[in-house]
């Protein structure tokens, strides 16, 4: 069966058209707010095991 351009173009429209309106700005901020304060505190631990497992040596 060959899918057609349009039936693509189509179907993803409108999966996008009906998730947007349900996303809240609010949430994005949190979102980008969360990764920020996550990758904060990965680069912080991962410091802190570096410097732990070099004075040991």
């Amino acid at each position: 069966m060959k899918t057609d351009l349009s039936l693509k173009v189509g179907t993803t429209s409108g999966t996008l058209l009906s998730i947007v309106p349900n996303i809240f700005s609010e949430d994005i901020l949190k979102t980008v707010i969360l990764a920020v304060v996550g990758a904060s505190v990965s680069f912080a631990v991962s410091l802190l095991l570096k410097w732990l497992t070099k004075s040991k040596k």
